[in-house]
């Protein structure tokens, strides 16, 4: 029987990461010179406030900077923003040059006496507070790599000492893939402390869409990108996404509410739940004898998204504004805050104001766009206008490193309205290809179009440069002329943003114009599938299914996995996968396997002929059914095109 293919059917890129080859490098053009020197003129240059918080409390950093896993290959560089001192060039916007240099600075942080984060280790901190045994961890990075080398630094630096908690501030994998490294050294019985809901949003918040998602998370975080005056500075929050291995280490204790007191290790600590904000689950939290508050990832040195340019559930604006209207209250008094990334603010006074003009720029993006909105403008007329108000502009944090009021005014018209605009010509638009010949064909032919592209170009008009080329590309994939401006024309708008993620998706765009896409397999990621549920597995076999293939017919499949106790029955009909607990009537085959077993074949490549064969796994029935239901599954390409047909 064909159980093998059936493995390879389901692989897919779960695991796949995307890369372009390197691709040249274009010189700024004198419109991108004076929109950089513009940009610098506006900025408040003088304000160095973020240097002194970034450095304050610097113990030491690693002296070889690279990270490497067990084989030896790098999966970390600590000094990767160490090219950026001096004045901008004018390949980067001066404001993200100068934030790239605030965020560069990596190493072991002394925040108060019973408490340091390893910073610049990886896209997100690490935080260490001293207990009456031990230390509490928060957040323990990506990778399990970057995680055992935070642990190493203030293991020389401070003490050695056993993990007696951790806690993880929301479901993100930068804030617990690397869980695994302290396993090792965690206590008996310590606490493993998550926000509700933590365990099913860690492992299948990006599982339905995972394919799709990981190919443009390729372009959001520049992962074939150098880092560089050319090539990508950071992602706004962090340097970049370590490599490495992942993990997780389930929650021993999910928090449900707001103002729960614990106190792990002898240290008193107070929760407040913010689910739907940055995360489906997140929650604050601080430490009141301390005056400290950790405001997880829902206060940043950066404005962040309502919606991320890789795709997941729109964020509620309103409720994240609603929920630092809250911790301003919950955590009046603090003298230190610290958070999932960036670095720390001192001071009750600047915490207070911090956090009010944090909320305050999340808050007019929901109010401002929401009015627009109802006056009748549409998520691009809105985004065109909507910009933060002076007054908050003039915050570093409040400015659009990561998170953008173009994308997010977007976002949050979406969040009501869905994407159709109320226009009866979007009902049915035409595909980019279609659209593109006819388009093309309208203005008098492709080189026509090149030609007012190319004027475009000269004039420093580059938006609309990318519009004109976009249609020429897709009527016709093979036009290098337009391929090839299209890419220089991507790079200065590259040069010219200030957001670190629009900056790394121009720069992504120009690379696989000129270079094509290859795809790779990155270390790590199998070791979080052992935490996926059978009801999201069986999910994602139902989006895999294609109709055209199984046509009229149908099957009914029961699964048996005694690891789990439990068994589901799987009907396929009217091009449609049903799942349901237990095993029904009717079924043409049971499948009764270790469900750990079935994990490891369909996302590791351990095939389960083997478990079949020594009698560890077992089919009763037909075995055919199993291989119709093979052959009616559908592959994700985790190569699509983006910038081309």
């Amino acid at each position: 029987m064909r159980f093998t293919n059936f493995c390879r059917a389901l692989t897919a890129s779960a695991s796949l990461l995307l890369v372009a080859g390197p691709a040249r490098a274009d010189a700024p053009t004198d419109a991108t010179r004076k929109a950089n020197a513009a940009a610098l003129a506006d900025l408040p240059m003088a304000d160095r406030q973020d240097f002194d918080f970034a450095s304050r409390g610097f113990v030491a950093t690693l002296k070889d900077p690279v990270i490497r896993d067990a084989a030896g290959k790098p999966v970390w560089d600590t000094a990767a923003f160490a090219f950026a001192n001096g004045p901008a060039p004018a390949t980067v916007n001066p404001s993200l040059w100068r934030h790239a240099q605030v965020l560069g600075k990596a190493g072991l942080f002394k925040v108060t006496d019973r408490i340091w984060q390893v910073r610049g280790f990886d896209v997100a901190n690490v935080t260490f507070v001293r207990g009456d045994q031990g230390w509490i961890v928060i957040d323990p990075l990506t990778a399990t790599e970057t995680a055992a080398a935070a642990y190493a630094l203030i293991s020389e630096k401070v003490a050695r000492l056993p993990v007696t908690a951790m806690i993880y501030t929301h479901s993100h994998v930068d804030h617990f893939g690397g869980a695994g490294a302290f396993t090792s050294v965690m206590a008996k019985d310590a606490p493993i402390i998550a926000p509700q809901g933590f365990t099913r949003a860690a492992v299948s918040e990006n599982v339905i869409a995972g394919p799709a998602m990981g190919r443009r998370a390729s372009y959001q975080f520049g992962l074939g990108l150098p880092k560089g005056p050319e090539g990508s500075m950071g992602s706004g929050i962090g340097m970049g996404v370590a490599a490495g291995g992942r993990s997780l280490i389930p929650p021993t204790r999910e928090i449900g509410e707001t103002g729960t007191e614990l106190v792990l290790d002898g240290v008193r600590v107070r929760f407040q739940i913010t689910p739907g904000t940055e995360a489906p689950a997140e929650m604050n939290f601080g430490f009141p004898d301390w005056k400290v508050a950790d405001l997880a990832e829902n206060a940043n040195v950066t404005q962040h998204n309502i919606l991320t340019p890789r795709g997941a559930v729109i964020r509620d604006a309103k409720a994240w504004a609603q929920g630092l209207t809250e911790a301003i209250d919950f955590f009046a008094g603090s003298e230190v805050l610290i958070a999932s990334h960036g670095w720390p603010r001192f001071g009750a006074g600047e915490i207070t104001s911090y956090l009010a003009k944090h909320r305050d720029a999340y808050a007019y993006l929901h109010d401002q766009t929401v009015r627009l909105m109802n006056k009748g403008l549409t998520g691009p007329e809105i985004a065109a206008q909507l910009t933060l108000p002076p007054a908050l502009a003039a915050k570093w944090y409040d400015r659009a490193y990561y998170g953008s009021y173009s994308f997010n005014s977007r976002a949050v018209y979406q969040f009501y309205m869905g994407w159709y605009d109320g226009n009866p010509v979007h009902l049915a638009p035409l595909p980019p290809e279609q659209g593109g010949r006819r388009y093309v064909e309208a203005l008098g032919g492709a080189a026509r179009v090149r030609a007012l592209a190319e004027d475009a170009f000269a004039k420093g008009d580059y938006g609309w440069t990318a519009e004109l080329l976009d249609k020429v590309i897709f009527a016709d994939g093979n036009d290098a002329a337009a391929k090839s401006l299209l890419a220089r024309t991507y790079r200065q708008l590259a040069y010219q943003s200030e957001n670190a993620l629009w900056r790394n998706m121009y720069l992504t765009g120009a690379t696989e114009l000129e270079m094509g896409v290859t795809a790779t397999d990155p270390t790590g990621g199998a070791a979080l599938i052992s935490q996926l549920p059978p009801s999201d597995l069986f999910e994602v076999l139902a989006v895999r299914l294609d109709p055209a293939k199984a046509g009229d017919r149908s099957a009914s499949l029961g699964f048996v996995f005694p690891d789990k106790d439990q068994d589901w029955t799987v009907t396929i009909a009217n091009g449609v996968l049903v799942h349901r607990k237990g095993l029904r009537e009717g079924r043409q085959a049971t499948l009764t396997v270790r469900y750990a077993d079935l994990l490891s074949a369909l996302f590791a490549g351990q095939p389960l002929a083997a478990k079949v064969a020594s009698g560890e796994a077992k089919i009763e029935g037909d075995p055919a059914a199993f291989a119709r239901l093979i052959g009616w599954l559908d592959k994700p390409d985790p190569a699509f095109n983006i910038v081309t047909p």
